[in-house]
C-alpha cells in the first residue's frame, strides 16, 4: 500500500510540518528588498535553465556509506511548471552531523540532506482542526540568493490524535546485537531507549523483540505492553557479538509482524542498528525485494540509526523509506527521549498513507524555481493520482516543511498567484484517496529578510548551511563564516528556543573551523 518511492522536481519548496511561522503579510507588489542585515557574498547567478554541474560530493569518509544523488537544478516552469514529490518526515541527517562535530569531526557532506537539517526542528505550525493537514506558505529575500530571489517555505502540520482514542499498536522491535553495537556503547543506548518507549505504551498495545547478530532469534513474543517487567526482562538479555545479518533480522521480524497483525490497527517494524550489514544479503535493493510485500501490507518500518565510524547512513535511510516508514538518528540520551517518548510514539497513528505533494508553479510570474533538498523522493509528475505508486506515511501530529528557492518576474503585484500546492494522500480509517489544495500570492512573502518570521530566517540559515556542507553548487562563494555572521547580527529575531540555541552553538563551531 505504500512504499515511499519520493521524488522531487527541481523547485524550491517548503512543507514544514509545524505551526506557521509568523509570516509577514506584507505585499509584494514591488520587487523585494535587498536584505537589511549583514550581506554575504552571493552565489553566482547561473543560467536557471541548465541543469547544474555533477554530483559535487566526494568519495565518502570515516568509513560511513552513503549514496547521494546530485543536486536539484533550477527548472523554467515555461518547460516544467509542476513539481511532484512524496512527503518524508526524516531527521537523521542533522543528528549524525551534531554528532561529528562533537566529536571534534566535521559532517562528511555526502550525509548532509538538507530536508532533513530543516525538519529537525519545531516550526511552530497549528495543527489542523477538522481535516487531516493544514498547509501555510510564507518567505521572503534572504542574505543568501540573489536579490530578485525569494525562499518560499511551504509547511504542513497533521492532525493531532488523542493517545486514548489512538489505534491498538502491534509493534516488533528488530535489534543489532552485533559485535559492532559494543562500540560507544550503542547497544546500551538502544536498550535505555526501549525503556522508556515501553512506558509510554497503553494496555491494548503489543510488543516483540527480535535480535540479530550473525543468525536471528526471537526473543520476546507479541506480548502485551502491561507486562513490563517481562518486556524489561527480556531487554536486558540483549548482549552484542557476532557478525550482522541485518537480512535475517528483518525476515524473522516481518514474520512477527504478520503473526500480530492488527484489525485496522498499527503495525510497525522498529530496526534499531548501526546499519552494518556484512551477512546474507547485503545489498538494499536485495533486502527491500524481500520485504516489499509486508510494507504494502501496511507494516511499516521505521529506521533508527546508531553509532558513528562504519554507521551505514545510506542503507537505514532507504530501508525506511521503501519501507513507508521514517529514518531518525540517536547518539545520547537527549536524542533517545526526543525519539521513543515523543515522535516515535506521538506517530504510531499514521493519520495519511502514500502522501504526496505537487506544486504546480505560474511561469508568468515565476521565471525559474529549485527544490532545496528531497533530491531523492521525485515522483513522476503524471503519477500523483496514480494511488498505485507507494509514497510515505505521515503520523498524528507530525510535520514537514519543503524550502523552494524562486526567481520572480519583474512587476508582480501582491494578490498574484505564484503557485497552488496540492496534497494528495490515502485515508487509513476511511480508505480512499484525499485532497487539499492551497493557493500562494505575492502577498505570502515579505518584502525583506527582516520582514519575515522568526522561523523562516532560521530556516534559511539552517538550508544555507547545509547546502555549504553539502558543497552545492549553487552556494557558490558563501561560506560558514558568512552564515554565521547573518545569524549573530540577527540572534535575537530568531525563535528563542533550546533547539536554535544549539545550532547556533554548532554553527559557529563549525565556521571556526573553516568547514
Amino acid at each position: 500500500m505504500r512504499t515511499p518511492v519520493l521524488s522531487l522536481a527541481a523547485v524550491v519548496l517548503v512543507v514544514a510540518g509545524c505551526a506557521t511561522s509568523g509570516a509577514s503579510s506584507q505585499g509584494n507588489a514591488q520587487p523585494p528588498e535587498p536584505p537589511q542585515h549583514h550581506q554575504p557574498t552571493p552565489a553566482p547567478w547561473v543560467d536557471p535553465y541548465v541543469n547544474p554541474t555533477p554530483n559535487p560530493y566526494p568519495v565518502p569518509i570515516d568509513g560511513t556509506s552513503t549514496d547521494r544523488p546530485a543536486v536539484n537544478p533550477y527548472v523554467n516552469p515555461g518547460r516544467d511548471h509542476v513539481s511532484t514529490f512524496g512527503l518524508d518526515i526524516d531527521t537523521a541527517s542533522y543528528a549524525i552531523a551534531r554528532q561529528a562535530v562533537q566529536a571534534g569531526a566535521s559532517p562528511d557532506p555526502s550525509t548532509v540532506r538538507v530536508e532533513e537539517w530543516v525538519n529537525a526542528f519545531d516550526q511552530g505550525y497549528t495543527a489542523p482542526l477538522e481535516d487531516t493537514f493544514s498547509i501555510m506558505a510564507d518567505g521572503g529575500p534572504t542574505p543568501f540568493t540573489e536579490p530578485d530571489e525569494v525562499l518560499l517555505r511551504v509547511g504542513l502540520k497533521a492532525r493531532d490524535v488523542r493517545a486514548q482514542s489512538r489505534q491498538d499498536a502491534a509493534l516488533t522491535f528488530v535489534i543489532d546485537t552485533s559485535g559492532s553495537m559494543a562500540q560507544q556503547d550503542r547497544l546500551e543506548l538502544v536498550k535505555g531507549s526501549l525503556r522508556l518507549l515501553v512506558r509510554g505504551l497503553t494496555q491494548r498495545d503489543t510488543v516483540a523483540i527480535v535480535a540479530f547478530g550473525d543468525n536471528a532469534r526471537v526473543i520476546l513474543p507479541p506480548t502485551r505492553a502491561t507486562r513490563q517487567d517481562v518486556i524489561v526482562g527480556a531487554i536486558e538479555e540483549l548482549s552484542p557479538g557476532g557478525s550482522t545479518n541485518l537480512e535475517a533480522g528483518l525476515r524473522l521480524g516481518y514474520g512477527l509482524a504478520r503473526e500480530s497483525l492488527t484489525e485496522n490497527g498499527i503495525d510497525r517494524v522498529i530496526l534499531a542498528s548501526d546499519g552494518v550489514a556484512n551477512v546474507g544479503l547485503v545489498d538494499p535493493d536485495q533486502i527491500l525485494a524481500q520485504i516489499k510485500r509486508d510494507a504494502g501490507a501496511g507494516i511499516e518500518l521505521v529506521s533508527v540509526g546508531v553509532g558513528m565510524g562504519d554507521y551505514n547512513d545510506a542503507l537505514l535511510e532507504r530501508l525506511a523509506d521503501q519501507g513507508d516508514g521514517f529514518y531518525a538518528y540517536v547518539n545520547g540520551p537527549d536524542e533517545a527521549h526526543r525519539l521513543f517518548t515523543e515522535d516515535l510514539t506521538g506517530a504510531l497513528q499514521a493519520v495519511a498513507l502514500d502522501a504526496r505533494a505537487q506544486v504546480e508553479f505560474d511561469p508568468d510570474h515565476v521565471s525559474a524555481y529549485r527544490l532545496v533538498g528531497y533530491e531523492d523522493r521525485a515522483i513522476a509528475d503524471q503519477e500523483f493520482r496514480n494511488d498505485h505508486v507507494q509514497a510515505g506515511a505521515i503520523g498524528a501530529g507530525h510535520s514537514v516543511t519543503v524550502l523552494y528557492a524562486l526567481r520572480l518576474r519583474e512587476g508582480i503585484g501582491a494578490s498574484d498567484r505564484l503557485a497552488t500546492v496540492r496534497l494528495r494522500w490515502t485515508d487509513p480509517e476511511r480508505g480512499g484517496p484525499r485532497e487539499l489544495a492551497r493557493d500562494v500570492h505575492a502577498v505570502d512573502l515579505a518584502r525583506s529578510f527582516r520582514e519575515t518570521g522568526p522561523n523562516v530566517r532560521f530556516d534559511a540559515i539552517v538550508a544555507a548551511t547545509a547546502e555549504v556542507l553539502r558543497g552545492s553548487p549553487w552556494m557558490g562563494r558563501l561560506d560558514l563564516g558568512e552564515i554565521a555572521a547573518t545569524a549573530r547580527d540577527d540572534a535575537r529575531g530568531l525563535p528563542p528556543t533550546g533547539e536554535v540555541h544549539d545550532f547556533l552553538i554548532l554553527l559557529e563551531e563549525l565556521a571556526a573551523r573553516g568547514r
